[in-house]
């Protein structure tokens, strides 16, 4: 006996059994969110993911009895084979189910389904545990601000808006025939001639039958005179101003990101960052700058590439150029400083950067290098953390880790070895340790 449960949901009633769903099959999941850190690109993580789940694992629990107990009585159809008593050969196929497919081809197809934004970022971040230290940091202050709003029927008289009000006012004197003041002039201008062309009749005296034309001026003034009142009553009636006219500016307060962050991205391009050290300082800048995006309403990035020269490029770039050559460090922070300068206010800017390099450098440039962090960049920066990234463990000291280790003491600086993706977590939980004190 197989028991399934399809009554239908009530809408936003299945929320209990999407959340029991989604915990039986938590490990494919989990391989989902894994996998989509390759895929993705650094600002294209802060949203859902579609999973897919084969049949095997969304089967449902069934209920069967045992062969071996009880009694069961059949009842089978009349046939030319077999007589009553007979007894019925068990088949050899078992019960029926089994891999292979149906004779007419029907079969299952896996199961895929689109994990919410919330959810992805949940199992995204399920291990991650954020710090103290960086909560107070990144922690976002929006101010308000007053922001137009259209129109409203009431408010102070400064804020009438002219223009709406008489707009709706020569609407509605256009829909209700309201007569204008040029035709009343018209009318008057026109009942003062016939006025007079009555009064000047009145002192004549005709014999010769001008006595009935005389009649018909004092009747044309007595009409434009009824439809002079009668076009007065109707402008009485539709005023030229109504109070239902009236229109004033509205405003609203709307929240203003009182705080903005930019983050630097460097990476060393030199023929010795293979593309497998480029994934894991990949994997880094998206844990990074995903956490800085739900902690600020505004987040740039930033890509600067470097070699012997620096240069800022896309995204595109900064992960898959092929340009190479040898290293200089020092070109990267200087491209940094003169952004920073050109675009970036340090009292408007939060300012972080994250320095990804296999550890190379020349010599002559790591005096260079050391002064560039030392004197402007760190004070400039909320946090500078610097990643090294390399395919396996090794007794070598790059010149990049040996010369940092003098910075380590700056409360801004933090800097850490990746070998492998699985040390990505942990090693983003030791740079954003929560024993690290803020200046």
């Amino acid at each position: 006996m197989q028991v399934i449960d399809r009554r239908q949901n009530p809408k936003s009633k299945s929320l209990g059994n999407r959340q029991r769903f989604l915990r039986r099959i938590k490990s494919q999941i989990r391989k989902t969110v894994k996998d989509a850190i390759e895929n993705r690109s650094v600002s294209d993580l802060d949203s859902g993911e579609k999973v897919s789940v084969t049949a095997n694992e969304i089967g449902e629990p069934t209920f069967g009895f045992d062969a071996a107990e009880g009694s069961r009585n059949y009842v089978i159809p009349g046939n030319h084979d077999y007589q009553r008593g007979d007894r019925i050969r068990k088949p050899s196929g078992g019960s029926g189910s089994g891999s292979g497919g149906s004779p007419d081809g029907d079969g299952e197809d896996a199961f895929v389904f689109m994990l919410s934004r919330d959810e992805f970022l949940n199992l995204f971040f399920e291990d991650l545990e954020l710090p103290n230290l960086a909560k107070r940091k990144l922690k976002s202050v929006a101010s308000e601000k007053w922001s137009r709003a259209g129109y409203a029927n009431d408010g102070s008289p400064q804020r009438l808006n002219k223009y709406q009000t008489m707009r709706r006012s020569l609407a509605r004197r256009i829909a209700l025939k309201r007569p204008r003041l040029h035709e009343l002039n018209r009318l008057e201008a026109e009942f003062e001639a016939a006025q007079t062309r009555a009064d000047s009749d009145d002192g004549k005296h005709s014999d010769d039958g001008k006595h009935s034309e005389d009649g018909e001026h004092s009747e044309e003034a007595e009409r434009l005179a009824r439809l002079i009142e009668e076009t007065r009553d109707r402008m009485r009636a539709v005023p030229f101003l109504d109070p239902v006219d009236l229109r004033y500016n509205r405003f609203e307060q709307t929240p203003k990101p009182a705080t903005q962050a930019v983050m630097f991205c460097l990476m060393d391009a030199s023929a010795s960052m293979t593309e497998s050290l480029k994934d894991l300082a990949k994997r880094f800048f998206i844990l990074l700058h995903l956490f800085l995006n739900r902690h600020y309403r505004s987040v740039e990035l930033v890509f600067i590439r470097h070699t012997y020269t620096a240069a800022e490029v896309d995204e595109e770039t900064f992960f898959h150029g092929r340009e190479t050559g040898g290293t200089v460090v020092s070109s990267a922070l200087e491209e940094m400083l003169r952004i920073i300068r050109e675009r970036y206010p340090v009292q408007d800017w939060n300012i972080y950067a994250a320095q990804a390099s296999d550890g190379h450098n020349f010599d002559h440039d790591m005096p260079r290098t050391i002064a560039l962090l030392q004197r402007e960049i760190l004070d400039l920066c909320q946090y500078y953390a610097y990643i090294e990234v390399g395919e396996e463990e090794s007794s070598y000291v790059s010149a990049l880790w040996s010369g940092y280790a003098q910075l380590e003491s700056h409360p801004h600086f933090a800097r850490a070895c990746v070998l492998d993706p699985t040390e990505i977590y942990p090693v983003f939980h030791k740079l954003f340790a929560s024993n690290r004190q803020a200046s």
